[in-house]
């Protein structure tokens, strides 16, 4: 009898357990941009340059853009209230650094840039962001 409890106890727990792991993994895949998701809005091209806008704040959103190859370009770095480490941006192949003000707008030129992806993160590198250049 001691025993046949020990194994329904256990299987409450495996099973629990299990729920609760899945329960995480569907709620850590919403709202993340990804195959499924909708292309971000935060590009447009004014008096000819084209400008990127990215708010930081708990990492960069959105995390993907799509810009076109070939024009002079412009990241707005929009923080609000911004005291974690996204208020340090990093494009290390373009060497570029930046400590974001808390609250404000930063522009960062990228000049005119060729097609690729161009990868940024935070001053630590938990928090990446990247730009994909199209022709």
């Amino acid at each position: 009898m001691k025993n046949t409890k020990s194994i329904i106890i256990a299987s409450i727990l495996v099973t629990m357990i299990s729920l609760g792991s899945i329960i995480l993994v569907v709620r850590a895949g919403q709202g993340k941009e990804g195959a499924g998701a909708p292309k971000a809005q935060n590009v447009n091209i004014v008096d000819g340059k084209q400008i990127i806008e990215i708010h930081a704040k708990g990492g960069y959103q959105p995390r993907q853009s799509i810009a076109k190859a070939g024009i002079p370009t412009i990241l707005r770095m929009d923080t609000s209230g911004t005291f974690d480490c996204s208020s340090s941006v990093r494009i290390p192949s373009m060497d570029i650094s930046k400590t974001l003000p808390q609250t404000g707008i930063t522009d960062i030129d990228l000049g005119t840039t060729k097609a690729g992806p161009l990868q940024g993160t935070c001053g630590m590198g938990m928090f990446p962001f990247e730009i994909n250049f199209q022709s």
